[in-house]
C-alpha cells in the first residue's frame, strides 16, 4: 500500500508540480502569511505553492485564455495545496459555528488538500487585484456567485464587480475548473468524486 504523501516530502512527489513552474502568474499565498481570517501563519515550515500535475496544466490553460481574451489581466494564486493537518486546523478554529459551512469537513478532504482545489483573483493591468465586491475568504453572502443577481438587483454589488467575477470565471471554467455558488475564489480542477477517489491526499 502507497503512504499518502507528507507536506515535507511534497517536492519529490512526480504528482506534483511547483507554481514557480507555471509562467504568467503571480502568487500570494494567504494562509501562509496572518493576511487571513485566523490571523497567523498556517503553512509556515511547508512550502504550500504545489498543485496536482492536472491542476497546474489545467492553470496554463487559464493563463493562455487570459492573454489571448483578456491581456493586461494575471491570475493571483491566493491558495493551491492546504494540507490535511491545516484544513484541520481550520475546521476546529470554525467547528460549531454557522461559518463551517465553508469549510470541507476534514474527515472527506477538502480538495485542497489534493492539490486539485485553486483559490484565485485576478490582477489589472495596474497589477492591483480587481474589485470582486468582496476580499478573499469574505464569509458572507456577498462572497456567493449565486445570489449575484439578487444582490445587484438591490445594490449590494456593482455590476463592474459582478462583470469582474464573470471573467475569472470563464477563465476558469474553459480551462476544466468549477467554481462553488458560496466562494467567487475557489475553484475545483474535476470532479470532487473522481479526485476524492482516484488521488492521494497530501497530510
Amino acid at each position: 500500500m502507497t503512504l499518502p504523501p507528507a507536506a515535507e516530502n511534497i517536492g519529490s512527489h512526480p504528482d506534483f508540480r511547483h507554481l514557480s513552474s507555471i509562467e504568467g502568474i503571480e502568487v500570494d499565498l494567504r494562509y501562509a502569511s496572518s493576511n487571513n481570517f485566523v490571523g497567523r501563519d498556517l503553512y509556515s515550515p511547508f512550502d504550500c505553492a504545489w498543485l496536482h500535475r492536472e491542476a497546474a496544466a489545467a492553470l496554463e490553460k487559464v493563463v493562455a485564455w487570459l492573454a489571448a481574451h483578456h491581456p493586461g489581466h494575471t491570475a493571483l494564486v491566493l491558495d493551491a495545496l492546504r494540507p490535511q493537518r491545516v484544513q484541520q486546523q481550520l475546521w476546529d478554529a470554525l467547528k460549531g459555528t454557522e461559518l463551517e459551512m465553508y469549510l470541507a469537513h476534514p474527515e472527506r478532504g477538502s480538495i485542497h488538500s489534493f492539490g486539485m482545489a485553486l483559490d484565485i483573483t485576478l490582477l489589472g493591468a495596474d497589477g492591483r487585484e480587481l474589485d470582486m465586491g468582496t476580499a478573499f475568504d469574505d464569509m458572507s453572502e456577498l462572497a456567493h456567485p449565486a445570489l449575484e443577481p439578487e444582490l445587484l438587483a438591490r445594490g449590494a454589488l456593482t455590476v463592474a464587480q459582478v462583470a469582474n467575477r464573470q471573467v475569472l470565471r470563464e477563465a476558469m471554467t474553459q480551462a476544466g475548473f468549477t467554481g462553488l455558488n458560496s466562494e467567487w475564489w475557489h475553484f475545483d480542477c474535476g470532479d470532487r468524486v473522481r479526485v476524492r477517489g482516484s488521488f492521494s491526499r497530501v497530510l
